[in-house]
């Protein structure tokens, strides 16, 4: 389970407001934010297991993020990482919506996919037909498809709009949004595949088990000025900050959205 909140063009300051839980087992091992020695034009944490990505940013003013897809389908070997999408992306020249249309969509277990550059933002999920350009406006995205009804993903859109109607958006308060631990009302969990005590814990934002959890917050901010800012924070199994990286940069090319 991840989650994301996406904000465009809803703050004068920052025309791009994103932040993201990356959830994932404890023992899968990872990379911190940092810029990536064979591709040094990307920024961003790295699956040391399969080589991509849950979210990163290019020096060129491009950025990518993907969740997986919460289905009755499980992964097979035959898939490709679903990082790799991200890590593809940023390294193309295409425009969003040009390089969403060459992703081969049965070659990877379900996903959600959000790319973006300087001109468009677009979603595409290969559990529904077509892509999406999203235009300005508030997003939320988890395991379901972009503005699923659920819990955390409803609930982080309201903080977030909270934020924005009373001029408070900041790394130190989207990291307090993404912190929030409340589960979803016991009676709205869907347990599906999952045991129902896993079930009910995954309704959090932030999720805290201990062998799955919410590994790190990132949160990337571009502002009025071309600059984008992102700032990861990582955690342990018991949801105990074990340290923080932050990063800025003025894209190379034109970075305003």
């Amino acid at each position: 389970m991840c989650l994301v909140v996406l904000a465009l063009g809803q703050d004068p300051n920052y025309p791009l407001i994103l932040a993201a839980n990356r959830d994932e087992f404890h023992a899968r091992p990872t990379a911190e934010l940092h810029w990536w020695d064979n591709q040094p034009e990307i920024v961003g944490g790295r699956d040391l297991q399969a080589g991509g990505s849950w979210l990163a940013l290019s020096r060129r003013g491009r950025f990518a993020t993907v969740t997986n897809f919460r289905d009755a389908e499980p992964p097979i070997a035959r898939y490709r990482s679903r990082g790799e999408l991200v890590a593809e992306f940023l390294a193309c020249d295409l425009p969003p919506e040009a390089y969403l249309d060459t992703i081969d969509e049965g070659a990877y277990s379900g996903f959600n996919l959000i790319v973006g550059d300087a001109h468009s933002v677009a979603y595409l999920s290969n559990r529904e037909d077509g892509r999406r350009t999203l235009e300005d406006g508030l997003y939320g995205l988890s395991n379901a498809l972009l503005d699923g009804p659920w819990h955390k993903v409803e609930h982080s859109k309201q903080l977030l709009a909270s934020l924005l109607q009373r001029d408070a958006v900041n790394t130190s308060m989207l990291m307090q949004l993404m912190n929030d631990r409340h589960r979803a009302p016991a009676a709205d969990v869907e347990a599906g595949r999952l045991d129902f005590a896993t079930a009910h814990a995954v309704t959090a934002p932030f999720i805290v088990m201990p062998e799955y959890g919410t590994r790190c917050t990132t949160v990337v901010l571009l502002d009025r000025d071309g600059r984008w800012q992102i700032t990861e924070r990582r955690f342990d199994p018991d949801g105990s900050a074990t340290g923080e990286t932050a990063l800025s940069f003025v894209a190379t090319g034109d970075a305003q959205l």
